[in-house]
C-alpha cells in the first residue's frame, strides 16, 4: 500500500469527531485491537496528558525536555496542521511516509480480520487507527518513553489504555460538550479518567468546579497529586522578540527558562512540563537534570501556537494561532494585547460549526480593524456567512470570502505594511494558511 493510499484510507473512515459516541468511545474495542497486535502499548513507559487547552503545548515541551535529557522520546499529538505524519514523532522527527503506510496496512489487516471474526463490531475509527499505529511505531523503535496527548476527554479516549508513569491534567474549560458534558464539572469527570489508583497526577489550580472533581478523584483513588504552581513565575517575565524569559528554581538549582511558546497562558503549560519532568526524574529515568530541562524548554517547537511569521515581500507580519474555543480566544487576545498594543489588527477567521463561534467573535473581533471570515476545507466548517451573523453584534467589519487562499490575499491587501495579520479560529484554517505561506509545521 502506498502512503497516499494509506492516508486516503484513513480519511475515508470519517473525521475523528464525526463518529457516533458509541462508535468512538469504547475502550474495550481498542483493547481487542491491541491484544491482537501483542499489546504494543505495554512496550514503553508513558506520560498521559489531558485537558481542554494547553495539553499539546505541555506535551511538546515535556517531550523536548526528555529528548534533551538523552531519552529516545515518542510524541503523539492531535490533530495535525499540515500532514498526518505530524501526529507521530520520535525525537522530533515525524514518522516517515513508508513507515506510516506499512504500519497502516498491518493495523488495517488486523482490524479487518477481527471484524470478520466478530471480535470487533465495526472497523476502528480514525483516531483508534492513528493511536494503534503510533503505539506499534513506538514499540518497534524502542522508545524509552512516550508522551501521549489525549485526543478528547480522557476516560474513554483511545490513548487511555496505557498505564502512565504520570498523568497530567492541563487547563479545563467548555469544549466538545456534545461528547463530554455541558458543565466544567461534567467535562472534568471525563478528563480525570486518566488518573490511576495509587498513581501520580500533575496539575495546577483552575476553575473551582474542576478543582473539586480533580481533588476528589485523587482522594478516592489514593493517587498522589503534584501541584506545578511553584513553577509558574509570580511576576511578569521578560520578553524578547521571540522568547519569554524568566529564572526558575528546579531541583535545588536556578535555571533560565527561555520558551519560544509566546503568551502568558503558556507559562502554565511550561510549569506542568517542568513538574512532570521532575517527577519522572524521581522514577529512575536517567538523564533528567536542571540543565536538560533548561535546554529542552528552549528547544521546544510547537507550530501554530502564537507563531509569528515575520513580514516579507508582499506580506505583513502574521500571527498564526489555533485558538478554537473561548478559553483559547481569551489567551490569544491577551497575547495580542501584550505584544501588539496599539498596532492595527486584521483577522482571517474560520471555525468549526460545532464550536462556540458567537463567544469567540465577541472576544476577538472587537480587537480587529477588519475581519475576513472564511471556510477551511472541512465538512464541519461554518460558512463565512454564519460567522458574519455570529459576529454581527461586535461592531467589527466582517467580510465573507469563501476560499482560504482568497481570504488570505484579501486580508493582506487590507492589512497593508503596518497592520498585523492574525489567522485563527481553527487548527484546520491555520494548517491551510501555513501551506499557502510555505511555512513548515
Amino acid at each position: 500500500m502506498s502512503y497516499e493510499t494509506a492516508v486516503t484510507s484513513m480519511f475515508a473512515l470519517g473525521h475523528e469527531l464525526a463518529q457516533t459516541p458509541s462508535n468512538k468511545f469504547d475502550l474495550a474495542h481498542m483493547r481487542v485491537l491491541l491484544r491482537a497486535m501483542n499489546h504494543p502499548e505495554r512496550a514503553f513507559p508513558s506520560v498521559l496528558i489531558a485537558g481542554t487547552n494547553g495539553k499539546g503545548s505541555t506535551a511538546a515541551t515535556l517531550a523536548s525536555i526528555l529528548r534533551a535529557s538523552g531519552l529516545k522520546t515518542g510524541l503523539y499529538t492531535s490533530p495535525h496542521l499540515v500532514r498526518i505524519n505530524e501526529r507521530i514523532r520520535i525525537n522530533g522527527e515525524e514518522i516517515r511516509d513508508d513507515d506510516f503506510a506499512r504500519l497502516h496496512g498491518e493495523v488495517d489487516r488486523v482490524a479487518e480480520r477481527l471484524v470478520g471474526l466478530g471480535e470487533l463490531p465495526w472497523h476502528p475509527s480514525f483516531f483508534e487507527m492513528m493511536t494503534a499505529i503510533a503505539f506499534v511505531h513506538f514499540a518497534r523503535e524502542q522508545v524509552q518513553i512516550a508522551v501521549l496527548e489525549v485526543g478528547m476527554g480522557g476516560r474513554l479516549d483511545a490513548t487511555n489504555v496505557v498505564e502512565p508513569l504520570v498523568s497530567v491534567i492541563a487547563d479545563i474549560s467548555l469544549d466538545h460538550q456534545k461528547f463530554l458534558g455541558n458543565t466544567v464539572g461534567e467535562i472534568t469527570r471525563e478528563k480525570v479518567g486518566i488518573i490511576r489508583p495509587g498513581g501520580v497526577v500533575v496539575t495546577l489550580p483552575q476553575q473551582s468546579e474542576a478543582n473539586d472533581v480533580i481533588g476528589n478523584t485523587i482522594l478516592d483513588l489514593g493517587a498522589r497529586g503534584v501541584s506545578a504552581v511553584q513553577y509558574v513565575p509570580p511576576v511578569s517575565p521578560g520578553n524578547t522578540e521571540y522568547l519569554i524569559r524568566y529564572p526558575l528554581q528546579i531541583m535545588g538549582k536556578q535555571i533560565l527558562v527561555e520558551t519560544p511558546l509566546v503568551g502568558r497562558h503558556q507559562l502554565r503549560n511550561v510549569a506542568l512540563a517542568v513538574a512532570t519532568a521532575e517527577e519522572l526524574s524521581k522514577q529512575e529515568l536517567a538523564g533528567i537534570t536542571p540543565e536538560s530541562i533548561e535546554r529542552g524548554i528552549r528547544q521546544t517547537r510547537w507550530p501554530g501556537r502564537f507563531q509569528v511569521v515575520p513580514s516579507r515581500a508582499g506580506w505583513p507580519e502574521i500571527v498564526l494561532d489555533v485558538a478554537h474555543n473561548p478559553a483559547g480566544a481569551w489567551a490569544l487576545r491577551s497575547a495580542l494585547s501584550e505584544r501588539y498594543d496599539n498596532r492595527p489588527l486584521v483577522f482571517v477567521f474560520g471555525a468549526m460549526r460545532d464550536k462556540a463561534i458567537s463567544e469567540m467573535t465577541e472576544i476577538l473581533f472587537p480587537l480587529a480593524e477588519r475581519v475576513i471570515a472564511t471556510r477551511p476545507e472541512n465538512p464541519r466548517s461554518a460558512s463565512p456567512e454564519e460567522i458574519q451573523q455570529a459576529g454581527s453584534r461586535t461592531g467589527a467589519e466582517v467580510e465573507a470570502v469563501t476560499e482560504v487562499g482568497a481570504a488570505m490575499e484579501r486580508a493582506r491587501d487590507a492589512a497593508g505594511p503596518d497592520a498585523i495579520l492574525v489567522v485563527t479560529g481553527s487548527i484546520y484554517l491555520v494548517g491551510e494558511a501555513m501551506r499557502i505561506l510555505g511555512v513548515r509545521a
